[in-house]
């Protein structure tokens, strides 16, 4: 069979090489260091395990205040790494989310769609996010692959023909490092296909512009400004929200905006835009496929420097959407056409 293999990035390869040197003693000398070097390493280790104990006790106190919110049933979602899948897997790369409804209502919504639409494949999940996996495996005992584990599994199982759909927003930085672990794993499979991301295309923009207009048709009564909380990023791939903010505004949506949480456009911009319009009330939305730690406590959360608070701040009443894209439907079936033409590439 001709294996064919189809990436969308190309791959890059970074190796880095680090040398020690020491120098020498006399016997007498080594000795004595040898035993002073020992009682030191003792007291050093001692210190060490105390420390140690002190820094888990403080850290596990912190992720308690900090979690004190419940975030859903764990045993609800399908964390899908089952075995004996087949020779041909469709593997569902996401960021993930420790959320546990919202995981199941975003991300476990796209894969059930995936799961329906291609029959022939057996869909399987993986999260780029090891801190995300390691929080769910101990708070709620779910393991989840990451992408190494998913991909070592697909070997395992004997799949040749493997299908990758990450649901990744944008083609910007993480989707690259998706691609280029795949690249490694290359010669494993018969045949390697990555699909495209959320926005990818200007068609794509446009259909997913449809969609959240749509799915906030009920709040747009003139006096409200409907606000979309996105990621951000350093990379340039960040002018994926500046495009959309574009076209919202051309298309008269004009009560419409669109900032991040780590880059620009910032809260206050959105902020400045909202003030310019004279609105009354404000609903905050996350432009991200799942409703995570972002937009519970960036966006609607109660400290001071969260987009609610700000916003509550200048007088506006603030309304909180909690829900990820992965809950629309029509962006699901996005996913869905862009894996889509991802088998269809391979036939």
């Amino acid at each position: 069979m001709k294996k064919t293999i189809a990436f969308l990035m190309g791959l890059t390869v970074v190796a880095a090489a680090f040398t020690g040197c020491g120098g020498s003693k006399s016997s007498s000398e080594s000795k004595e260091s040898a035993t002073s070097a020992t009682e030191a390493t003792t007291a050093a280790d001692t210190t060490a395990e105390a420390t140690t104990a002190a820094e888990t006790t403080t850290e596990a106190a912190e992720e308690e205040d900090e979690e004190n919110y419940d975030t859903g049933d764990a045993s609800l979602d399908n964390p899908r790494n089952q075995d004996d899948i087949g020779e041909s897997e469709l593997l569902v790369l996401s960021f993930g989310t420790s959320f546990n409804d919202s995981r199941r209502l975003t991300i476990g919504a796209i894969e059930e769609a995936l799961e329906k639409a291609f029959p022939d494949y057996s869909v399987r999940r993986g999260f780029t996010a090891n801190i995300i996996i390691d929080h769910v495996k101990s708070r709620d005992g779910e393991i989840i692959d990451d992408v190494k584990e998913a991909l070592d599994r697909a070997v395992k199982n004997g799949v040749k023909t493997l299908v990758v759909q990450p649901t990744h927003l944008m083609n910007g930085l993480e989707y690259n490092d998706v691609v280029d672990e795949i690249a490694d794993y290359s010669d494993a499979f018969d045949k390697v296909v990555i699909g495209k991301p959320l926005l990818a295309s200007d068609d794509d923009f446009k259909r997913v512009e449809n969609a959240i207009v749509d799915w906030t048709k009920e709040y747009d009564d003139g006096k409200t400004a409907i606000c979309f909380m996105g990621h951000g990023t350093d990379a340039d791939s960040n002018s994926v929200y500046a495009k959309m903010q574009e076209l919202l505004t051309a298309d008269g949506h004009t009560n419409y905006f669109v900032g991040t949480v780590e880059a620009s456009p910032s809260v206050e911009d959105v902020l400045a835009k909202v003030k310019e319009g004279g609105y009354e009330k404000v609903v905050l939305e996350p432009l991200m496929v799942v409703a995570g730690d972002h937009a519970n406590n960036d966006m609607a959360g109660d400290d001071e420097d969260s987009w609610k608070s700000v916003f509550e701040a200048e007088g506006y009443e603030v309304k909180c959407l909690l829900r990820g894209l992965g809950e629309n439907e029509e962006i699901r079936k996005l996913y869905v056409e862009h894996a889509q033409a991802a088998v269809d590439s391979i036939k």
